[in-house]
């Protein structure tokens, strides 16, 4: 990566401490977009038969 690269979210300069972004608010934000579904991997559609039914675990 350049020393001159900017941050994929804000585009300002990036800080060693946080690359690839420019502070941790940035980082944040990414981290958001990913847990909401705004960035996707492209890949066929998941057939719904084989997906694991996830487990519940009602022991407290």
């Amino acid at each position: 990566m350049s020393k001159n690269s900017t941050c994929p979210v804000c585009g300002a300069p990036t800080q060693a401490a946080t690359r690839p972004f420019c502070s941790q608010r940035c980082a944040d934000i990414d981290l958001g977009r990913w847990f909401s579904g705004q960035y996707r991997i492209p890949g066929p559609p998941a057939d719904e038969e084989n997906l694991e039914k996830p487990e519940r675990n009602d022991e407290r």
